[in-house]
């Protein structure tokens, strides 16, 4: 009994010496050692968490998902209450805020400001207790293939650090164009992190291209008009000052993302327009407040980092502050937007109605280049200026649908069906073969860029024609009911005419293919009985003949004309497989 108890004893002080042991890990990071020049690798970034995911109880680490590299992403959450389970996670009441990093590893100031985040709060009570009522996630490096492809000279513009990652990802692509079309496995693991976490504030860190000006940081929040509702005008006309004032309570100055390009700011910009192909463009689909990080290029690592650090406490700060309002907002913003009965697909700048910056800039002007035989921007950095400058920051909506009850989608579209999966839409499927009346969308028109964009020929300006016919749809086809959380994304992507709609990403290109064709010898037969039978659409041909000379002197395109108004011309040529129930 004696040796028994002995043997307790000393389990019990090497358990103790071993946990003093982890306690006292040395968790300096290569950025603090570096003294601001360096940013760790991939591999150094998540051993950090690892170890301290290991040491603490209230971070927990998670491997979700599969990105194109291989690897998984990874989530690391922080939780006062010790640790926490993915079931744990997605119903806790908690404020919740999501951070990602390294979408462009080679813009590495969030991963280096999101360990010192993490690090600190948990190995300082007072600041685990101030966030006691928050979940912080962090995405520690979204781009793993790109922070793979580590280098020191692919960011010419860029003012450190010593090295870093790469912008494309394994399969190179932008992944910050990447977030609705979902062609990686790096954007199918996020939304499976962005689902489990819901959050209520999400916060991209970038670091900025473009124009030069004495702010080493900026924002860019998402276009309150296109989240729209009172969330919209909370974010605003709430959220951005107080951030902006938190910030300059700690002698930090920060403007909005300054958008511009190939001039100088002086002359004003308008805000940048976050489509769902950007990451706050897609989270603001659910109803989350987005904000992206910009810090400036040419401005210190060092300084980048550090401010980014006291933005991502201020972000949390407020976001802490704000949890029961933000929540409800949130709610309401879906409970608004299904009771206007419209939805808008499309935005322009109010020119007219511009805000006020007082903007901290540099002189710019153009001298001539001693490299080519132009002339070159050049920012004077020893003629700094503070002047008004117009911020178009507000969008008015050019173009607006009518939400239908519900969508249907014909069956054997996996692709788009895999992401409305992947983004938690709820849609049944008919059990039996139905014949319904709903809205056919046809193309009508559409324009298509001429150079490749993130592996497609992106569509534009598309236009579709209405009509409503009684269409039979077969056991399988799925049933998409609009009222549901996801109803912005199901707009924005099944909706045609929507900037960045499955069909302008090419996910239904094949309609727009005729796949039966005629023989002009023997259609000629059938279209001359044909027109007999129905004069109106003689009288239409022989008229367009009189007024389109091009068309005039083309014999087959007469009688392609006179084809497609036969029942021979096949139903699905131009015509989506996406249908509408009012």
């Amino acid at each position: 009994m004696k040796k028994l108890c002995y043997f307790i004893i000393l389990s019990l002080i090497f358990t103790a010496c071993n946990r003093h042991k982890n306690t006292q890990k040395d968790f300096t990071t290569l950025f603090e050692k570096s003294k601001g020049t360096e940013t760790p690798k991939y591999n150094e970034v998540i051993s950090f968490y690892k170890d301290l995911a290991n040491t603490y109880a209230k971070i927990s680490l998670f491997e979700i998902g599969k990105t194109d590299s291989g690897k998984p992403l990874h989530l690391v959450v922080f939780n006062a209450d010790g640790k926490i389970d993915k079931t744990q996670l997605k119903t806790s009441t908690k404020n919740r805020v999501l951070i990602n990093n390294g979408i462009h590893p080679g813009e590495s100031d969030g991963i280096d400001a999101s360990m010192l985040l993490l690090r600190n709060i948990v190995q300082n009570d007072s600041l685990k207790q101030h966030y006691k009522n928050s979940l912080i996630g962090v995405i520690p490096v979204y781009n793993i293939g790109g922070a793979l492809n580590r280098n020191s000279h692919t960011r010419a513009n860029q003012n450190g650090p010593k090295e870093y990652g790469f912008r494309g990802n394994a399969q190179n692509y932008d992944l910050n164009r990447d977030f609705i079309k979902q062609d990686t496995k790096n954007a199918a693991a996020f939304a499976e992190v962005f689902h489990l976490m819901n959050p209520d504030v999400f916060i991209d860190n970038h670091v900025s291209n473009g124009a030069d000006y004495q702010y080493a940081i900026t924002h860019l929040f998402t276009q309150h008009n296109k989240l729209g509702g009172k969330l919209g005008t909370f974010l605003e006309q709430k959220m951005r000052p107080s951030i902006e004032q938190s910030l300059a309570k700690k002698n930090i100055d920060i403007t909005p993302y300054v958008n511009v390009w190939g001039t100088t700011p002086k002359s004003g910009w308008s805000q940048f327009y976050d489509s769902p192909r950007y990451s706050t463009g897609y989270t603001t689909l659910f109803n989350t407040l987005g904000l992206m990080v910009e810090t400036h290029m040419l401005k210190p690592y060092k300084q980048r980092v550090e401010q980014t650090y006291e933005l991502l406490l201020s972000a949390l700060d407020f976001s802490q502050n704000n949890a029961t309002n933000i929540k409800k907002l949130r709610k309401k913003n879906i409970d608004e937007l299904l009771a206007n009965k419209k939805y808008p697909i499309a935005f322009n700048v109010d020119k007219g109605n511009p805000s006020l910056l007082n903007f901290k800039g540099y002189e710019g002007y153009y001298i001539p280049s001693k490299v080519t035989n132009g002339k070159r921007l050049f920012y004077d950095k020893n003629k700094p200026y503070t002047a008004l400058v117009k911020y178009y920051n507000n969008f008015i909506k050019s173009k607006e649908i009518t939400i239908p009850k519900a969508y249907i989608l014909k069956q054997g579209w996996f692709k788009v069906e895999d992401r409305l999966k992947n983004n938690k839409i709820e849609f049944t499927r008919f059990k039996n073969d139905t014949t319904i009346k709903v809205e056919v969308n046809h193309i009508q028109d559409f324009k298509t860029r001429k150079t490749p964009y993130e592996g497609h020929y992106l569509h534009y300006n598309t236009q579709v024609s209405k009509t409503i016919n009684e269409i039979n749809f077969k056991k399988g086809d799925i049933y998409i009911p609009t009222n549901q959380k996801g109803v912005r994304y199901i707009i924005e992507t099944l909706e045609a005419e929507a900037i960045d709609s499955f069909f302008n990403w090419n996910f239904f290109d094949t309609v727009l293919q005729q796949k039966e064709h005629f023989s002009p010898y023997v259609f000629e037969d059938k279209a001359s009985t044909f027109l007999k039978q129905n004069p109106n659409i003689k009288a239409e041909l022989e008229n367009k003949i009189k007024t389109d000379t091009v068309f005039a002197k083309n014999p087959y395109a007469q009688l392609d004309f006179v084809y497609k108004q036969t029942q021979h011309h096949e139903k699905e040529h131009m015509r989506l497989p996406v249908f509408k129930i009012y």
